[in-house]
């Protein structure tokens, strides 16, 4: 009797732990371990975690404080990955948009000349506007009313846009007045080393390597420190300041006649940036039950667009889930605990602040590049056949880098999309949204 007892003590013990997790992730339904989910959590931490590095740097160029961009990008990263991991039970990381951060920095503030806070505000704005959606059925209905060939050509023409701003900060295309760009010089160091740093995480992501884009950055940071070009700072400190940015937002300025345009571009590229990643995630995570609905979908969608109002208040362009997941996705995780892992990362990863300071533009420009290429992979799902639906298409895309604005792109886009169709004979495939959009496009053309 007591050596039955004596075995039976350590499985009492380990009761408690166990049952606290299988409540919080349904482990066991999901058939995994918590070592799979905090292996998977690392795994898509490391994919994602050059964001800590990238972002700052771009927001440093909108006039935010370098260190507070730092702190609220961590911040709200973690903040939404804890979101996704505890209310929607999903493995799917979150940190601030690539691309959207771009348009953030160098379209609302730079070209259009709006102060960062009032692009908090509208990034503030299009995140509840996007929780309202998410809430009611105005998400569905909007989401199936634009077309599909337009849904990928605003993925690939945000990521033809950051493309050229990677290329601008390394300095490897420069302006010209002749030719109004041209290739700059591949003998200075900086084009040099951002090129190495693209074509090193190309062929290390080809052959599958563990954290390519960070592995990247850090040794073209390294060599330019072996060149003289970085200065050493130290690696860990106590996280800098948050008050520069936090609930700096000016809500004010977002009601403006053309402020709509923008917000319009923050909600329609956020949208169906996460729809599109969601699905995906979730096929590969095992997500899609036998009748076709994917499990906790509208909680995803509800964190996801919550994450973004958050990520305003501290300060950061919208926080968007990450299709790196899938990296963590591949690597076992099932439930949110890998998201609550990630997040728990991305807080410790605030005391690494003078290790981001040292990261130069050209090592994160090499990644703007690739991510870049990466974005590009939806056109191959537009019809090339039906020029109704291509030609829009490609205005989409080629108009966002060239007019240097997502919110353009996108209004040039619908605007020939409607006219095509309508000009064709083919009226009834455009919708009641469609008409209503393209009405507001064409008004701020003419009267802004």
């Amino acid at each position: 009797m007591e050596s039955r007892k004596t075995e039976a003590t350590p499985l009492d013990l380990t009761l408690p732990r166990k049952g606290l997790l299988e409540r919080l992730f349904k482990l066991s339904l999901h058939g995994t371990t918590v070592r799979t989910e905090l292996l998977a959590g690392l795994t898509t931490f490391i994919t994602m975690a050059y964001i800590i590095f990238v972002n700052p740097n771009i927001m440093a160029d909108a006039g935010i404080d370098h260190g507070a961009a730092f702190v609220a990008t961590c911040i709200a990263a973690a903040l939404g990955c804890l979101l996704m991991g505890l209310y929607a039970n999903w493995p799917v990381g979150l940190a601030p948009g690539m691309g959207l951060n771009a348009f953030f920095t160098y379209t609302v503030v730079g070209t259009m000349g709006y102060s960062w806070e009032t692009a908090l505000g509208a990034v503030f704005v299009s995140g509840g506007i996007f929780m309202v959606l998410t809430l009611s059925r105005i998400r569905e209905w909007l989401l199936n009313s634009i077309p599909v060939s337009l849904r990928y050509a605003m993925g690939a023409g945000v990521g033809l846009f950051l493309g050229l701003i990677g290329l601008k900060t390394a300095g490897i295309v420069v302006d010209s007045p002749a030719t109004l760009i041209k290739l700059g010089s591949l003998r200075e160091p900086g084009p040099l080393l951002a090129a190495i740093c693209f074509l090193m995480i190309a062929v290390l992501s080809y052959h599958r390597v563990f954290g390519a884009i960070l592995i990247s950055i850090i040794a073209v940071t390294l060599a330019g420190w072996g060149l003289g070009l970085v200065h050493y700072n130290g690696i860990f400190s106590m996280p800098p300041s948050l008050a520069p940015t936090w609930m700096a937002m000016d809500l004010a300025g977002v009601f403006n006649v053309s402020m709509i345009s923008v917000v319009l571009a923050f909600l329609f590229v956020h949208m169906f940036d996460t729809a599109g990643t969601l699905m995906g995630v979730a096929q590969r995570a095992g997500l899609v039950r036998e009748d076709g609905r994917i499990e906790n979908l509208s909680r995803a969608l509800k964190a996801d667009s919550a994450s973004s109002v958050f990520g305003a208040m501290v300060g950061v362009p919208p926080v968007t889930s990450y299709v790196e997941s899938a990296s963590g996705v591949a690597a076992g995780g099932r439930t949110g605990l890998t998201a609550v892992t990630v997040g728990v990362l991305f807080v410790a990863a605030m005391f690494f602040a003078p290790l981001a300071g040292m990261i130069p533009a050209y090592a994160t420009a090499g990644a703007l590049i690739y991510v870049a290429m990466l974005m590009m992979g939806g056109m191959a799902h537009i019809d090339w056949d039906e020029a109704t639906d291509s030609i829009p298409a490609i205005v989409t895309a080629i108009m966002m880098p060239l007019t240097f604005s997502v919110a353009d792109g996108i209004a040039l886009g619908f605007i020939t999309y409607v006219v095509l169709k309508a000009g064709t004979g083919r009226h009834r495939e455009i919708s009641i949204s469609l008409w209503v959009l393209c009405a507001i496009f064409i008004a701020k053309f003419v009267f802004l």
